[in-house]
């Protein structure tokens, strides 16, 4: 038997699961957070089963003592010694190019994390920080890297990269890189153990932030987000693609900075700037209460979404599911009965009944259905914690 630590390392969080790895058998036993790291009031918690959560206040400057807190923790109960820990796997946003897989750490795998901050200027560096501070507390514990962007770096050419002049490819390494590669990697490897068969799929992560990715045969094509996770459908937050020349028309008429730019793009856009709430939950109610802004916004959002599906569509060359998962995707029946009536012309049934299930696996698609239609709850850290397994061994 193994255990694997999993590591998901914010700016000022940490988020972490510990796995009982037996044969084919992966079991959370121990699952918590690390929060407010470097900020006043910070905390650590750990939940071993339903009944069994511990919360405690402890100072937490930095990532090296919020790891050394969660051990503490874990060796209370779910770890005898830290002797058990076969290996470490940690989740990064931005591999790049350096990275077309997941990767045993080394101090150059640090660095090269430490360099592609520049493509992911939230994530990378805490991820780096969370890396060096492993490595210094438990220097002979093997970890891993899983990339979001990995699972991406199967399209081709025409699909990452941009028209832009040539050399802003060659020299500054500017093309589209994706995210949430993880998630889209597990839901598609799950609907083809399914259906029986890999095929032509359309995973929709659509969660406060959302990406949308066409899949052939367990490798992604094409994806909506770009050289960044701004780009393609609107989100919680965050705009998705525009208009590039509107961020320029907007600095130089009313004079906004390139932070106050990026702020708006990021924190101020999306169904948040288009109707004041960013929870899709908070969207439903506004709704309910004939909220016309809410109303608007969340058609612009089913807009936004279908016009990815049918061009995946169009670059696939036909379809056999669309999957929907995370917070949204999962938890949202309203949206996904919306979604579907709209491409009821590829010939998608839904199944009333089985749609209105809310995070759990099941086929919304009726019995015959041309196009089958699933929800997969995503499980970006049992990926992770696979991962570490194969390649510490």
């Amino acid at each position: 038997m193994q255990k694997i630590l999993v590591l998901n390392s914010g700016s000022s969080s940490l988020k972490y699961q510990l796995f009982s790895v037996e044969g084919d058998k992966y079991e959370v036993i121990a699952k918590g957070l690390a929060d407010r790291i470097g900020i006043d009031g910070s905390y650590v918690t750990i939940k071993l089963s339903d009944d069994d959560k511990i919360t405690e206040n402890v100072a937490l400057p930095t990532h090296k003592e919020a790891i050394q807190a969660v051990l503490t923790l874990l060796l209370r109960g779910a770890l005898k010694s830290i002797d058990e820990l076969s290996g470490v796997g940690h989740r990064v946003v931005a591999g790049g190019e350096y990275f077309k897989e997941s990767a045993l750490v080394t101090d150059r795998v640090i660095e090269q994390v430490d360099e592609l901050s520049i493509l992911a200027p939230l994530h990378n560096p805490a991820a780096a920080m969370g890396l060096r501070a492993m490595k210094s507390l438990l220097p002979n514990v093997k970890q891993v890297v899983v990339f979001d962007t990995a699972f991406h770096q199967t399209m081709k050419k025409a699909a990452y990269l941009y028209p832009l002049p040539i050399e802003q490819y060659e020299q500054h390494k500017i093309r589209r890189y994706g995210a949430h590669g993880t998630s889209h990697f597990y839901v598609a490897r799950e609907a083809a153990k399914i259906i029986g068969k890999q095929g032509k799929f359309i995973t929709c992560h659509i969660g406060n932030g959302a990406s949308i990715s066409a899949v052939e045969n367990g490798q992604c094509v094409d994806t909506s987000m770009g050289f960044t996770p701004l780009a393609g459908v609107c989100m919680g937050t965050r705009s998705g693609d525009i208009d590039p020349y509107i961020p320029l028309h907007i600095m130089k008429t009313q004079g906004k900075s390139i932070d106050e730019m990026n702020r708006m793009l990021n924190k101020e856009s999306g169904m948040l700037g288009l109707c004041g709430y960013s929870d899709n939950r908070d969207v439903e109610a506004a709704i309910a209460k004939g909220d016309e802004k809410a109303i608007i916004a969340n058609e612009v959002y089913i807009h936004d979404i279908l016009r990815f599906i049918g061009s995946y569509i169009a670059v696939l060359g036909g379809v056999d599911a669309i999957i929907f998962t995370a917070g949204v995707g999962e938890n949202a029946p309203a949206l996904r009965k919306a979604l579907c009536e709209r491409l009821s012309y590829l010939g998608i049934e839904l199944d009333e009944e089985a749609n209105k299930k809310r995070g759990e696996t099941v086929e919304i698609s009726k019995v015959g259905s041309k196009v089958r239609v699933f929800v997969i709850p995503t499980n970006e850290e049992l990926v992770i914690a696979q991962d570490t397994v194969r390649l510490i061994a």
